[in-house]
């Protein structure tokens, strides 16, 4: 699931960086979320893994290592967050998925020194509550997954009112575009 996350976010750069207007128009989240997933995928050609908390780990460590522009630095808490969730976990259930996506989403609001709504947080944070309500009445990892998903698309949909430069450029929001994507 990861390397096919990372395989979109490769295809849609330009996509992502065509979107990017916030919080200035330099045109690079796309390359630089990318980059920072390629170095976290990187990460893990090295060793085999008997546990779901091995993987996020290194992806995380990789990630951090790796993180380009202030999307990547984003992206890479995360994943930080998601690793801890997943910490001691060797398996992956819906419950699982549904408190480290949380734990992504809040380990990224608080890596943030001002937070703004209306950007690939409020993504990671509308998704990861929707896996959580999945999760919790019984869903599978895989319907977890794809409620946190159609979560980011609406989130990011509802993305310009809440930022008025998006409004403004008639776009959503790059890095939550990408990040909806990695789901």
């Amino acid at each position: 699931a990861l390397r096919s996350a990372g395989a979109w976010l490769d295809v849609n750069v330009d996509l992502v960086n065509a979107l990017n207007v916030f919080p200035v128009p330099d045109g690079d989240t796309g390359t630089n979320m990318s980059l920072t997933m390629r170095a976290a995928l990187a990460e893990l050609d090295s060793n085999t893994y008997t546990a779901v908390s091995q993987v996020a780990r290194v992806v995380a460590e990789g990630a951090l290592m790796g993180a380009r522009g202030n999307s990547g630095v984003i992206l890479s808490q995360v994943l930080r967050g998601i690793a801890r969730g997943l910490d001691g976990r060797k398996e992956l259930q819906a419950v699982d998925l549904a408190r480290a996506l949380t734990e992504g989403a809040a380990t990224a609001y608080k890596g943030v020194m001002k937070p703004v709504e209306g950007t690939m947080l409020t993504v990671a944070r509308e998704a990861a509550e929707a896996a959580q309500r999945a999760a919790e009445s019984g869903a599978t990892p895989q319907e977890t997954l794809e409620a946190a998903l159609q979560a980011a698309q609406a989130s990011l949909d509802r993305t310009p009112p809440l930022l008025p430069v998006l409004a403004e450029a008639g776009g959503v929001e790059s890095g939550g575009t990408g990040l909806g994507g990695l789901l």
